[in-house]
């Protein structure tokens, strides 16, 4: 007997494409997440984007998420993650779309530019359900950080207590912002 497609669960995989697609994620993303058509999926791109969706592997590396300012915004991203995935119940893709919205807010509001796009937070969330990357406390600061599995916890000093040598000099966007406290 063929399964029965349902008028309102078809709707909301169609809401939920049309979000990861207006939050910039890759059609691969949207295949993995919903079970539309390759060929309802490109159409529905086209529409929304404009444009064809870019060609090429996903992220696959998790060294991106270790380097300085990547794994800052990994970290918020996650540590927001993890917080609603324990006090909401909702699908997990409907956790990474709330979860990058609010650290997208979160990077405005400090006057940053958004580092993580939600293709690579959405493979961030895969890599930690994988066990491939983790969370380590801080033992400065006691924040929660983007980690390897095998980070020593007892002596983990994040990149915030301890940044590079380098971090902050430039004039790239995403730079420390360096304020005096004598300016006024």
């Amino acid at each position: 007997m063929p399964r029965v497609k349902s008028i309102l669960t078809e709707a909301k995989q169609i809401d939920r494409a049309v979000t990861l697609i207006h939050l910039g994620a890759r059609l691969q993303v949207l295949e993995s997440e919903t079970d539309l058509s390759y060929e309802r999926l490109l159409r529905l791109y086209k529409e929304v984007s404009g444009k064809s969706p870019s060609k090429g592997q996903l992220p696959f590396s998790t060294d991106w998420f270790m380097t300085w300012q990547p794994n800052i915004h990994a970290s918020l991203f996650l540590n927001i993650h993890e917080y609603l995935n324990k006090v909401a119940a909702m699908d997990e893709i409907d956790v990474v779309i709330k979860s990058y919205k609010l650290y997208l807010e979160q990077v405005a509001s400090q006057g940053l530019e958004p580092m993580l796009s939600v293709t690579r937070a959405w493979r961030l969330v895969k890599f930690v359900d994988n066990g491939m990357l983790t969370m380590t406390k801080c033992s400065c600061c006691g924040g929660h950080f983007v980690t390897h599995p095998h980070e020593i916890a007892k002596h983990f000093v994040c990149g915030l207590c301890n940044p590079p040598a380098r971090a902050g000099k430039g004039k790239a966007a995403g730079s420390l912002r360096m304020e005096s406290a004598t300016a006024h």
